[in-house]
């Protein structure tokens, strides 16, 4: 497998999250280890070059590293390279300095370009340069950028000046080596460089015509990479638009065209489906569409929805219509609404009993009968904490979760939760498996009743869920819904698995043409 057969095997990986940016990188590998261009006998050599830099006198100091004649690659050699090439110290070919213009400086107005990286030192020291040059920001996130002309410096910014060669192979160079450089990053709250870790890095140099024609190629493929990313952006807005003109059709049914709307979304939605994202937009369609009434047709001959409000008051507004056979209730009318509490970490006597104690942090399924910690009874009788019944609706109500989530959960065993929450003990416990899915179902109308401090920690108080009102459908209809909205997600889960199937398969595949792409040539096995 070479470079062009990668090309060429390209668009059955494209997909995949990261392929574009492997891409990038690839070829600057390929490029630093002269496999984008052919080699030219009849041109001057690297080794010729660097002493042409040493005689110039531009540089005080080059301490070349000979190449080694061996068939393998060294330890100090990373990778091999061809025989017209050198191996030289970055700091031996280049005139590296730093800049020692601060930050506050350069708002106070510049003469020139600054450039600068996150830090701001306190020193204030203006350092300007003209000359073409690699600019690389020796702290924080590492920048690096190619400059000509004149511009002003930051004191972390290393300007590195190749002399007598091409400065843009320099910034390839430094590009496709810069995790080799940062490996030796200082610090921990902001990493930084110094001097040294810079110009000791041992660096492959070809010939200055090569340079040239690298240049022109990295270019020239770089280009074809832009073309590749705005091509799959442009796929993936595409299918997002076909995947949601599909899914309206469900958030927003209509009552004669509902069925065939469904199915021609069930049908369609896979083949427009690329991401994980979009099988939770469906999944949430489905839960929205479940407690509207649209899942499944009414029987008249049901048993007529339980009527647990008869007293809603006037000012509370039906958020949507509903079948005629269901009823509308306050949430604190389907059962006992319970709190919780947490016993005193201090008393050994509370913890590691017999009782799970939930916590918004175990609310990440939808039957709890276990939990990260548990109490004693004692605990029950000497603290705020409660012990909730089994089947017990739990749901969050304090927490920076419900930012974006409401965790809610169906209890399999007594238990007792913590003060970031509550639970509805239900009169009727037969209803929990449909009440689990309709608050799924209702998440965006309960999010909106949110309330955020000034410190930004998210809650709903008291009457934001107590007096939010819930569908009850008749118990026979609740039935048939649970069982439709499982069958459907089921359907969900299978989309999601082709999905992750797909997704490892076009990586896997990745994995092994970049592999292949970067494998010595057999001319190079034997280089000397």
């Amino acid at each position: 497998m070479n470079p062009e057969q990668l090309l060429v095997h390209f668009d059955r990986v494209v997909d995949t999250p990261d392929a574009i940016a492997r891409l990038r990188k690839l070829i600057l590998d390929l490029a630093v280890r002269g496999k984008l261009t052919t080699q030219n006998s009849n041109e001057e050599s690297a080794a010729e070059l660097i002493n042409q830099i040493v005689a110039s006198g531009a540089l005080r100091e080059l301490t070349q590293r000979k190449r080694k004649s061996t068939s393998t690659v060294s330890e100090e050699e990373p990778f091999v390279t061809p025989t017209n090439w050198s191996w030289t110290s970055l700091g031996s070919v280049t005139r590296i300095r730093t800049g020692k213009l601060d930050a506050n400086a350069a708002v106070k107005g510049g003469r020139y370009p600054f450039f600068t990286c996150s830090q701001t030192p306190s020193e204030i020291d203006s350092y300007s340069f003209d000359t073409a040059a690699v600019l690389l920001a020796g702290n924080g996130d590492f920048n690096l950028k190619v400059y000509s002309g004149k511009f002003d410096a930051y004191q972390r910014t290393y300007v590195i000046e190749p002399t007598g060669w091409d400065v843009e192979f320099c910034f390839i160079l430094i590009q496709s080596q810069i995790s080799r450089i940062t490996d030796n990053q200082r610090g921990s709250a902001i990493p930084y460089l110094k001097l040294g870790d810079i110009a000791d890095l041992l660096v492959p140099l070809p010939p200055l015509a090569e340079q040239r024609r690298i240049v022109a190629t990295v270019d020239e493929l770089m280009a074809l990479c832009d073309r590749l990313e705005a091509a799959r952006k442009a796929r993936e807005s595409t299918c997002d638009r076909l995947a949601a003109a599909s899914l309206v059709r469900l958030n927003a049914p209509h009552p004669e065209t509902f069925h065939a709307d469904a199915h021609f979304v069930l049908d369609a939605l896979p083949a427009v489906t690329s991401r994980a994202d979009q099988i939770k937009q469906l999944r949430q369609s489905v839960l929205n569409l479940a407690v509207r009434g649209y899942l499944v047709p009414q029987v008249l001959k049901d048993e007529p929805a339980a009527n647990f409000d008869r007293e809603i008051p006037a000012d509370l507004t039906r958020p949507f219509e509903i079948p005629s056979t269901w009823k509308w209730s306050r949430f604190c009318m389907l059962g006992k609404l319970r709190g919780g509490g947490t016993p005193s970490k201090s008393r050994d006597d509370f913890w590691n009993g017999p009782i799970p104690w939930v916590s918004p942090k175990d609310m990440k399924i939808d039957y709890i009968a276990s939990a990260q910690m548990s109490v004693t009874d004692d605990a029950i009788e000497n603290s705020a904490a409660n012990v909730i019944k089994m089947g017990s609706v739990l749901f969050v109500v304090r927490g920076m979760i419900l930012a974006h989530s409401f965790p809610v959960a169906v209890s399999h065993a007594p238990l007792a939760i913590n003060q970031d929450m509550k639970a509805l003990e239900l009169f009727d416990p037969e209803m929990a498996e449909f009440v689990l899915r309709a608050l799924k179902g209702l998440k965006p109308e309960i999010l909106q009743r949110v309330q955020r401090s000034s410190h930004g920690t998210c809650r709903l108080e008291a009457t934001d869920y107590s007096d939010f009102l819930m569908p009850v459908p008749p118990l026979a209809e609740q039935h048939r819904i649970v069982a439709k909205v499982d069958e459907l997600m089921a359907l969900c889960d299978r989309l999601e698995a082709n999905l992750t199937l797909a997704d490892e398969a076009r990586l896997r595949l990745l994995d092994a043409l970049l592999h292949e792409a970067l494998e010595p040539t057999n001319f190079q096995r034997q280089a000397a």
